[in-house]
């Protein structure tokens, strides 16, 4: 069992997904922040300075000044405001991988286009053409 598990952990898509999930988090805290920190200052700049973060619907029947502080008290909230930057950040990361499976179509198809481009390189002769070669060379400088 132990050996099975060594090939399939050790097997090339098993590491090239690790590596993938991995950079994907990293990606995923950037674009939050891209989201938190430059997207939703200059929208709150067009829309009067509403922050999104702290858009939400109490539907405790309690008083609550912020989101932060509704949470605090463990009131039942909507908090949209959230989800709105969730579907901001999505569409920002699906946008980016769009952008980058493109890109490597693209690649794919001018790597394909090259190689049939490319003369193709005669196909060498077989053995007996090459025996008959050698004998008819012979033969001719007998002559």
């Amino acid at each position: 069992m132990l050996k099975e598990f060594k090939e399939f952990a050790v097997k090339g898509n098993v590491v090239d997904m690790g590596v993938g999930i991995v950079i994907g988090a990293a990606f995923t805290s950037i674009v939050k922040s891209f989201v938190e920190d430059i997207v939703n200052p200059f929208i709150g700049l067009f829309t009067g300075g509403i922050d999104f973060s702290n858009l939400f619907i109490n539907i405790s029947g309690q008083e609550a000044a912020s989101l932060a502080e509704a949470r605090e008290k463990g009131l039942a909230v909507i908090a949209y405001g959230s989800f709105l930057n969730a579907v901001v950040s999505f569409l920002i990361v699906a946008w980016v991988l769009f952008l980058v499976v493109k890109g490597v179509n693209t690649l794919k198809r001018r790597v394909a286009a090259e190689e049939e481009a490319a003369p193709a390189a005669p196909p060498k002769p077989s053995r007996e053409e090459q025996l008959l070669e050698e004998i008819r060379d012979l033969l001719a400088r007998k002559a």
